[in-house]
C-alpha cells in the first residue's frame, strides 16, 4: 500500500516528521490495559489506565520522540508459588504509547486505588506563539530621470 502525500506538502513546511508520526500510531486500539484519556483544562489533560495487581515499582513511564511510553510488568515474588483454581484478574506484562503532540510536557504520575493517573501539559513556548509581523513600506527618494 502506497500513499502519495506529494499535495500535503505544496503548502506544508516543516512537517518532515509526517511519516515518522504515521509510523509510530498504535497498531493494537483494543489492547490492555483499558484506559482514558481527559481534557482536563485548557492546555492540561490527563490519561488513566486501569492497573489494577501493579505497583509503582512494577510500571515504567518513558517519553521519547514525542511518544509516551507506559510499561508493567508484576515481578514474582520468590518462594511464593500459589496453584489458581481460577485468575480472572490479569497480571500480564504490558506496554501501551501514545503519541504526544509538539510541546506536550509529562508533569507526573501517580497510582490511586488501581488507577494510574499522568498528568500532561501543553506548554508552547513564546517563540512558537503566533506573532504579528509589521510590513515596512519604502517611500522613493530619487526623482525618475526626466525625458529630453
Amino acid at each position: 500500500m502506497t500513499n502519495d502525500f506529494a499535495p500535503l506538502f505544496r503548502t506544508a513546511i516543516g512537517f518532515d516528521r509526517l511519516a515518522r508520526l504515521v509510523d509510530t500510531l498504535p497498531q493494537d486500539a483494543a489492547g490492555y490495559p483499558p484506559y482514558n484519556i481527559e481534557k482536563t483544562g485548557e492546555d492540561t489533560y490527563r490519561v488513566t489506565l486501569a492497573v489494577a495487581g501493579f505497583s509503582a515499582e512494577d510500571i515504567e513511564l518513558t517519553v521519547k520522540d514525542n511518544a509516551l511510553l507506559v510499561s508493567g510488568k508484576v515481578a514474582e515474588e520468590p518462594g511464593e508459588k500459589a496453584e489458581f483454581l481460577h485468575r480472572g484478574i490479569a497480571a500480564r506484562a504490558f506496554s501501551r504509547r501514545f503519541v504526544l503532540a509538539d510541546h506536550m510536557v509529562v508533569e507526573g504520575a501517580e497510582l490511586v486505588n488501581g488507577l494510574l493517573h499522568v498528568a500532561l501539559r501543553r506548554v508552547v513556548p513564546e517563540s512558537a506563539k503566533p506573532r504579528r509581523i509589521a510590513i515596512n513600506t519604502l517611500t522613493a527618494t530619487k526623482q525618475l530621470p526626466q525625458a529630453a
